[in-house]
Order: C-alpha cells, then structure tokens, then sequence
C-alpha cells in the first residue's frame, strides 16, 4: 500500500503526461483509470487506499455527486422492507427504490411524497409521513462518527480532471489535486442539516426477486466538497 508521498510523486507523473484514455466507460471510469495509473488495487472495503490517506476523483463541472461514505440503516434488513413498501416497479417487472433526499424539504418520490432527513439528539432518521405499522429507518449517531472515521482517518487527496469525448473514447487530464483535512463528525451533522450532504438509496431485484442493495451514501456534490474539510492545500495545479 502506498504512502503519501509516494502516491504524490505518482500523482504529479499521471498530470505531466496530459490526455489519457479511460479504463472503463462508464461514469466510474474516472476513479478506476486514475486508481490503475497509480498503482492501486480497486477494493470496496471501508479504508483508505494510502496510508491514512482516502483518494477521490471527480470530472471539472461534473453535477454528478461524491460518496462520502456508505452505511445502512437500521434495524436490519429495514432497505428490503422500504423497497416492498415504497419500491416502483419497473419494466422488466422488477422492484427498484432509486431515491436521493436531504434534511430541508422531503422529496417527491414517483410522483408522490418521499423522505427526508430528519437530525436529533442520537440519531438521524429517514422519515416518511406513512410508514405505517413499519419502523422508521435510522442511524445512531455513535455509529455513524464510527463509520466516519474509518473512511476519514487523516486526509483526503481529491483530484480533478479535464475530460472529453464519451463512452470508452472519454480521455481524462488529471491537472488539479487538493489535499484535504479536518472534517469532523460535528461539522458533518451541520452540513447534513443545511441540505449539503444528502442521502442516496439505490435498491433493486436480481431475476429472480432477491434484493439487490448498492449500498446507501451520504453524498455531497463536488462543488461542496471543500466545505466539509477546515483545512485544504492545493498540491497540483
């Protein structure tokens, strides 16, 4: 696994040479093509990728967001319970809860009211005006800062790209890095509340009707990324 600086040396390498073709086409080609120039292991585990510090990619101007961290709700299994009860059925037949939310104002979901945050004393809740005889999803806060600190021990290096062309012919120039710091789990519930962190449900059946859970992220959007750190240091560019 590579330190700090020596996943910087790298880093400045990949920006020298210019344009490069992404590795995959789709839009997780960004952080796939820069993790194999770099030299590391595509992994899922909640960790950093160097030592103590988390990469993260993003396309200039892209309004797609950035997965903070990932953690499901409790109790358990309650995202199985939420797709049979609010789950829209698509074309294939198939159930899908495909769902993003914050703490301002509840969401509309397929044309009806969805969910939305609501923040107290020990826990977060994803609330919802008719849940009926089922409980309310929630996290406990203790539980959350611990999720936060291991995605977040130290630092985050975020890189920039330039990009153009689509599909497998996009090309990516890695010209802008910053190397980020200090967000603590106290200005991460402020963000939550302002509506600048939101969440993402993305739940969906396999063929044959078992659950198939993408994970559901606290999410910001790129431009608001700095926001969630005290302390940053352009490093490139």
């Amino acid at each position: 696994m590579k330190g700090y600086d020596e996943l910087l040396v790298d880093l400045k390498k990949v920006s020298e040479s210019g344009f490069v073709t992404t590795h995959r086409s789709n839009n997780t080609g960004i952080g796939k093509t820069l993790e194999d120039l770099l030299g590391i292991e595509e992994n899922n585990i909640p960790g950093p990728n160097g030592h103590f510090t988390e990469l993260k990619s993003a396309r200039k101007g892209s309004p797609s967001m950035l997965t903070l961290f990932t953690k499901a709700p409790m109790p358990e299994k309650i995202n199985v319970k939420l797709l049979e009860r609010f789950g829209h059925k698509s074309d294939n037949g198939r159930k899908k809860l495909h769902t993003t939310f914050d703490a301002v104002s509840r969401n509309m979901l397929y044309g009806n009211d969805g969910f939305m945050i609501t923040v107290n004393d020990s826990r977060i809740e994803i609330d919802h005006c008719d849940y009926g005889d089922m409980e309310t999803p929630y996290w406990e806060k203790q539980e959350l800062e611990i999720a936060f600190n291991r995605k977040y021990p130290q630092n985050l290096l975020y890189v920039k790209a330039d990009s153009k062309g689509s599909g497998k012919d996009e090309e990516f120039h890695y010209n802008e890095a910053w190397l980020m710091n200090g967000f603590d789990f106290d200005n991460f519930i402020k963000l939550l509340k302002k509506g600048k962190i939101l969440v993402d449900i993305r739940i969906g059946q396999y063929p044959n009707g078992r659950p198939h859970d993408h994970g559901t992220a606290f999410r910001v959007f790129p431009d608001n990324l700095d926001l969630c750190f005290s302390n940053r240091e352009k490093v490139i560019g």
